[in-house]
């Protein structure tokens, strides 16, 4: 079961190549703020910016990394079947504990289509798979109904949810039960996931505040919704703010401003806007970011 705060990883560039060393000092300081598993290789993580080796070698240092002390689950979708069971072979291979499959791109399969290709990957590899329904990425919803069938082939063991439908963990959970792992992949979503079933949530926020999201899912563990309340109410700012335009351009500055990592991006994506910088600015300032940085990372 994978629970609480994940991060959606973001790959960190440097002079357009990636910097594999504050790869490694980004998951030991997760791991030390609280994060529950380590999600590279995604959406936030430019995957599709990423050639199979590079994929290959960020899942390595990731791994590696960890130790063993967090889950490491990337992603692994591709826009057709064969590459991703290549992907996903080539991630077992390299030591990842369950991979994070996004619908094909594009393609705009059926419902038929989609559920023979999670069965493909399912068949080839013997490795958990978390299915990833983000519609406004890939044009194609993952329907309920076929999740369900899905979920009846044992190793695909959870879903990270994008829809935006607050109230689909709570269908699930009654057609599945609570042993099938439901992720909110929408940092406003969590207490709403949580609430209707949900076991956490795959989070871009804990990029830059990995300790609060953590602590968030800690006080929902311990029934404390006063804590839960402040939390939700501090990172409010912060969820608003980071998709004004396109992710990971926002987080990725929201990062350089704590200097994480640079700011870097592979095109088609290009630096965020003035307007949209003055407006992570005052958001991270709202949250009360900037000043207690310096205790977090201690």
């Amino acid at each position: 079961m994978f629970i609480g705060s994940l991060v959606a990883l973001i790959t960190p560039f440097r002079q357009g190549a990636i910097d594999y060393s504050t790869i490694e000092s980004l998951v030991e300081w997760h791991i030390q703020q609280g994060t529950r598993g380590i999600v590279p290789c995604g959406t936030t993580g430019e995957a599709f910016m990423l050639t199979p080796e590079e994929r290959m070698r960020v899942i390595e240092t990731c791994v590696q990394a960890a130790s063993g002390n967090v889950p490491v689950i990337p992603g692994t979708g591709a826009i057709t079947t064969e590459e991703t069971i290549s992907l996903t072979q080539q991630a077992k291979i390299a030591g990842a504990d369950a991979v994070l499959i996004v619908t094909p791109p594009y393609i705009k399969p059926s419902q038929e289509g989609l559920y023979q290709h999670y069965k493909a990957v399912h068949d080839a590899v013997e490795i958990p798979i978390i299915l990833y329904n983000n519609p406004g990425r890939t044009s194609i919803e993952l329907k309920h109904e076929t999740v369900i069938k899905l979920a009846h082939l044992p190793r695909i063991v959870a879903i990270k949810d994008s829809s935006g439908d607050w109230a689909r963990p709570l269908k699930t959970r009654y057609d599945l039960g609570p042993k099938f792992c439901q992720l909110a992949g929408d940092d406003t979503a969590t207490v709403a996931f949580l609430a209707n079933g949900g076991h956490g949530t795959i989070s871009v926020i804990a990029n830059i505040a990995p300790k609060a999201c953590a602590e968030l899912y800690e006080a929902w563990q311990l029934h404390d919704l006063t804590t839960v309340g402040r939390i939700r109410d501090q990172l409010y700012p912060l969820c608003d703010a980071l998709f004004i335009e396109t992710n990971p351009g926002p987080i990725k500055y929201a990062a350089s401003l704590l200097e994480l990592c640079s700011a870097d991006l592979r095109p088609p994506l290009v630096p965020i806007s003035a307007a949209t910088s003055e407006n992570i600015k005052r958001a991270m300032q709202t949250s009360g970011l900037f000043e207690s940085f310096e205790q977090r990372i201690q």
